[in-house]
């Protein structure tokens, strides 16, 4: 009768924490997550950038937004930041990028820890008041019952023309007394969302 009860008592503990799992809103670990980019000037000296505050979530259906703060940008160089936020990026008026694509959790959900799936999936990205999608290749990993992470496996490639920039990096190549900025920008992300 004991047994039977602690087996009953297991088996809807491990059934809730599946529930929980399924229904839970996934919200993104700013702190240990990472958005990256690559820019290069004079053609050849390439360097990495990246942005500091991050916001997101995944809702039960599967809904992904990240909200990248674009004030803090973060070059090691605070002038050439200053210039981004005001000449590039033009916070004032834009503050924010958002990302959003549409996930299947159910496969995630199933992963034992550790195991890990590839997935093919149309990203939109908001920026500058432009919208542009891009194919992603990613790789979601579960990492324990209430967190998983995903990757990119190849970096997006940002065009600076699809959102009206290439004016802004005009400004900042002038300012900077560059050769020539290049347009396009390879953004990495490595991104942990935890259940609540």
């Amino acid at each position: 009768m004991f047994k039977r009860f602690i087996c009953k008592t297991l088996a809807s503990l491990l059934l809730a924490g599946v529930t929980v799992s399924a229904q839970a809103n996934w919200y993104l670990d700013g702190e240990s997550s990472r958005l990256s980019f690559v820019s290069t000037k004079n053609a050849n000296i390439s360097e990495v950038q990246r942005f500091l505050v991050l916001h997101g979530k995944v809702d039960p259906k599967g809904l992904a937004e990240v909200e990248v703060e674009l004030e803090s940008v973060n070059s090691g160089i605070p002038l050439r930041d200053e210039r981004m936020r005001k000449e590039l990026f033009q916070i004032q008026t834009f503050p924010e990028a958002l990302i959003t694509t549409q996930i299947d959790l159910r496969p995630i959900n199933d992963l034992a820890p550790g195991a890990q799936l590839e997935l093919r999936l149309p990203v939109t990205v908001n920026l500058h008041g432009k919208q542009h999608q891009y194919n992603a290749e990613l790789l979601a990993t579960r990492l324990d019952d209430r967190r998983f992470q995903v990757v990119t496996l190849e970096p997006l490639v940002i065009s600076a023309e699809d959102f009206d920039l290439a004016p802004g990096l005009e400004s900042l190549r002038k300012l900077a007394g560059l050769s020539a900025i290049s347009l396009s920008v390879p953004v990495g992300a490595v991104l942990i969302f935890t259940a609540r």
